[in-house]
């Protein structure tokens, strides 16, 4: 059987969440000083470094509100990161591995018939294009798109470690917190936030670099809100942040298949096509109603009674 979280309070912790945000948003946005600083942003030649290491920074925030603001018996076990073994769980860890690259193939799909993303599924011409791989003794374009391929299903893995940084602080906490507000709420107000972390990269031109500001915020509060019930359903119905983080980390290395499968001359547009995309949201929203429509949400979770409302849950008072 699936092991299932255990039971939270039924108030809402407020100053454990608060210190939660805070802290949080504080440390990560006090790390992208340097690129504001240097005027390169994100060309800083230590920007990868240093948007890995803002990845662990809600896990840091996490025990510390576990630890020190409001203590937990077990904090590593409350966070998701301890508790129910692989055997228990393997099932989702297997589809969080290969959903990802699946639903961004579906939403390239939905993007292509729409008209707002330019394929080249079997040609490979933007790959091609976009590596100079047109000289004579470039290797062919498909063999290029394996290595590419290759590289998000295998290789992939090594994003799961960053991502789980993120996953134990906003589904392993932030989520299980708010979880006297019901599941929906939960996963909406933490998709929020989770967005609005993402405040000074995304001023800067990070997934959007094309949209206005206020474009970007409201495309990446969309994509954080849908993306956040499913890494949830994942959290609640394990008792485990790791299939969560399993599929953040694919989330972001499928992330390439936009450019892999791109036609030359049509750069992509992260507004319209792929899971960033308003395309990509109409594939999140299906997943979500397909979860709903075979009993998967909301997750049943110990000592619940019905909620005021027809897919909210509320934990009942002993």
């Amino acid at each position: 059987m699936v092991g299932r979280m255990e039971r939270v309070g039924d108030r809402v912790d407020v100053r454990g969440v608060l210190t939660f945000v805070g802290l949080t948003y504080a440390l990560t946005w006090a790390l992208t000083v340097p690129m504001w600083v240097t005027g390169t942003g994100l060309t800083w030649e230590w920007a990868p470094l240093l948007l890995v290491v803002m990845m662990f920074v809600p896990a840091v925030s996490a025990v510390v509100v576990t630890r020190w603001i409001s203590p937990r018996p077990a904090p590593l076990r409350e966070l998701g990161v301890t508790g129910p073994g692989i055997r228990t769980w393997w099932g989702r860890a297997l589809l969080a591995w290969l959903a990802p690259p699946a639903l961004m193939l579906l939403a390239l799909l939905l993007g292509a018939l729409f008209g707002v993303y330019q394929a080249d599924w079997t040609g490979f011409s933007g790959l091609s294009e976009q590596l100079g791989a047109f000289g004579e003794n470039s290797p062919p374009a498909s063999s290029l798109a394996l290595i590419q391929l290759a590289q998000v299903f295998f290789l992939g893995w090594l994003n799961v470690i960053p991502a789980v940084g993120e996953e134990v602080g906003w589904r392993g906490y932030l989520t299980s917190a708010l979880l006297p507000l019901g599941q929906p709420a939960a996963f909406l107000v933490t998709g929020v936030l989770w967005a609005l972390w993402h405040a000074p990269l995304l001023v800067l031109g990070y997934n959007y670099p094309n949209a206005p500001v206020v474009v970007a915020f409201i495309m990446m509060g969309c994509f954080c809100s849908l993306l956040s019930a499913l890494l949830g359903w994942l959290r609640l119905s394990t008792g485990s942040v790791w299939p969560a983080a399993i599929a953040h980390g694919f989330v972001n290395a499928a992330a390439g298949f936009g450019l892999l499968f791109s036609a030359a001359g049509s750069p992509v547009n992260n507004v319209t096509s792929g899971l960033l995309g308003w395309s990509g949201w109409i594939v999140l929203v299906l997943a979500i109603l397909v979860l709903v429509l075979l009993g998967k949400l909301p997750v049943p979770l110990p000592d619940e009674e019905p909620g005021l409302t027809r897919g909210v849950r509320r934990l009942s008072r002993r």
